[in-house]
């Protein structure tokens, strides 16, 4: 009996941490495809049961086609430092990251809320990547994958293992090995 009311205890003061913690995902450019939309509906309407996550999207520059690519990420770059504030955890969605499987997202996801306690902010930049600005902010990069995909189709994937990283640590039976 004890060692119940331990584990309720904990998890009861876990499910308060994550509840007062919060993951978002900034992008550059908006959503949209109307089937990437209705995905992200889907795992938004999951996610809430498990932590609060929000997407917000910052709107592709407009007149670029005079600016070079550096030019258009230094730009980009700013908007996106403009979202994020001093205290959050900012982890790059990049095709240089460190690649994990969902098991070992998971985990790194339950370190961060267990012992970091800061809101984490996924990054996906745009069509040129990040500012050397940005990359010097973050505190981390991952890949979802050695392969390219659209910035479009990144976001539904996140969000989705975002998804699936909460029912791992809950013990659901979402994932399967």
């Amino acid at each position: 009996i004890n060692r119940l009311k331990g584990m309720i205890i904990f998890h009861y003061f876990y499910t308060q941490i994550i509840r007062s913690m919060k993951i978002a995902l900034l992008t550059v450019g908006k959503t949209d495809r109307d089937w990437v939309k209705q995905g992200l509906d889907i795992y938004m309407a999951r996610l809430k049961h498990y932590i609060p996550f929000s997407i917000n999207e910052i709107p592709e520059l407009k007149n670029v086609s005079a600016l070079s690519k550096d030019q258009i990420k230094t730009r980009e770059g700013e908007l996106i430092l403009k979202n994020i504030k001093p205290t959050d955890d900012v982890i790059l969605l990049d095709e240089h990251g460190k690649e994990y499987s969902s098991v070992e997202f998971a985990s790194l996801l339950q370190k961060k809320i267990s012992y970091e306690g800061k809101d984490i902010v996924f990054v996906i930049g745009g069509a040129y990547g990040f500012s050397e600005a940005v990359y010097k902010r973050a505190n981390s990069k991952i890949s979802l994958s050695r392969m390219t995909f659209s910035h479009q189709m990144v976001r539904l994937f996140l969000i989705e293992q975002v998804y699936r990283a909460m029912t791992i640590l809950r013990g659901e039976p979402y994932h399967h090995e």
